[in-house]
């Protein structure tokens, strides 16, 4: 198993890393190249670049991934094409995608830009808060122990 980041803006990236090196399971961060750093690479995680465009981690992380793998993305076309290849994929607000929640929250999201492109007001996420980010990492590590 390996996990897949999808880290833009994943608010999760330090707990990911820390619980995989708990495991000892290998990190891949995939990240735009606009986020850049020269920051030290951590033992166990590997970052990726790819080009800024829309959807440049997505193609990357699903180029990567093999059945079983896990990958945590806030995006759900990524998710359902994670879960169309066999892949485990959570939410960092502490759900996992499954075949039985992706089509609504495909259809969700298809409405809820259907409503904007009309000019219709639609709310934001949710501040993420401490209590989203234990929910991920009790969610995280259950996953992890189900499937090693």
């Amino acid at each position: 198993m390996k996990i897949y980041v999808d880290a833009d803006a994943s608010p999760v990236k330090e707990v990911v890393i820390a619980v995989a090196k708990k495991y000892d399971i290998p990190v891949v961060l995939v990240k735009s190249i606009s986020h850049f750093s020269h920051d030290k690479e951590v033992s166990g995680v590997e970052t990726i670049y790819v080009d800024t465009g829309a959807d440049a981690a997505d193609y990357r992380i699903m180029q990567l991934a093999r059945r079983s793998d896990l990958i945590i993305t806030q995006d759900y076309g990524l998710a359902s094409l994670g879960l169309g290849k066999g892949c485990l994929v959570l939410h960092h607000k502490g759900f996992a995608y499954t075949n039985k929640n992706i089509d609504q929250l495909l259809q969700t999201r298809h409405l809820s830009a259907k409503a904007r492109r009309s000019g219709q007001k639609t709310k934001g996420p949710k501040p993420y808060t401490d209590e989203d980010r234990n929910k991920f990492k009790l969610l995280l590590e259950k996953t992890i122990l189900e499937h090693m």
